[in-house]
């Protein structure tokens, strides 16, 4: 028989939310372990046991809002550093892409719990995601998320076959070998990058490793989200009909 395991860590494991969600969810009693409420933290429970959330937990899932901003250079994507603002400060209703063709309408209590999943550095632009849903979060940047990031990077230096193969696969960073990534030539200058992972200053230390200087870097895709059209500094909702 299988060892029994944490509710909110299983609930987790299944997308139903986020481990701290489930242990909020566990202590209002609004969740059932096969038809049985449960409402104690830390209670554990058969690893095929059947979840269901209560239609209140439910109904706040579903209020929970995911954005996606084209982010600028100079503005940092999680918490703030001296002199600089963090991105969702650029989420206001003046700066929402007047293209946006999402019914849902901005209120300043979406703003509460809305964080970026994954990151995106200081000196670099394109797509950053913004949700209040612990499972799009863990989703995009869970210890097992696969899900690709694509980047279009301008470079300087020399770049011969051997390095470029390096770049596929081959580095590793702090210790610890890179997963394989897709490099490609995009142009005389500009490589296209498709990754899946996200550790710090990544791409730019990569190329650093292999003789190239980063001059520009952009992230135009997230899974199967693109930036498209989604002007700089400009955000919108993601779509009902749109997956990662």
């Amino acid at each position: 028989m299988a060892e029994p395991v944490r509710l909110s860590k299983l609930m987790s494991e299944r997308g139903l939310c986020s481990r701290r969600e489930a242990d909020s969810y566990i202590e209002k009693g609004l969740v059932f372990v096969d038809g049985r409420r449960v409402s104690e933290l830390g209670t554990k429970v058969d690893p095929d046991c059947a979840i269901r959330l209560d239609t209140q937990a439910s109904a706040q899932q579903q209020q929970r809002v995911t954005l996606l901003l084209h982010k600028p250079v100079g503005y940092v994507s999680g918490q703030p550093e001296p002199g600089y603002q963090p991105a969702v400060t650029l989420i206001r209703p003046d700066s929402r892409w007047r293209d946006d063709r999402s019914p849902q309408h901005f209120e300043r209590t979406q703003l509460k719990g809305l964080a970026p999943a994954g990151r995106l550095d200081i000196d670099s632009t394109g797509l950053l995601v913004l949700t209040q849903d612990g499972r799009i979060a863990k989703q995009l940047i869970g210890d097992d998320s696969d899900i690709e990031k694509e980047y279009l990077v301008r470079v300087e230096g020399r770049l011969d076959e051997k390095g470029l193969a390096l770049l596929n696969h081959g580095l590793s960073l702090d210790g610890r070998a890179l997963r394989p990534a897709r490099v490609s030539w995009q142009n005389t200058d500009q490589l296209r990058f498709i990754l899946k992972e996200g550790r710090k200053r990544q791409i730019r230390r990569m190329c650093e490793r292999v003789g190239l200087r980063v001059v520009g870097l952009k992230r135009v895709r997230i899974g199967r989200v693109r930036l498209g059209d989604l002007p700089l500094g400009q955000w919108r909702y993601v779509r009902s009909d749109e997956r990662f």
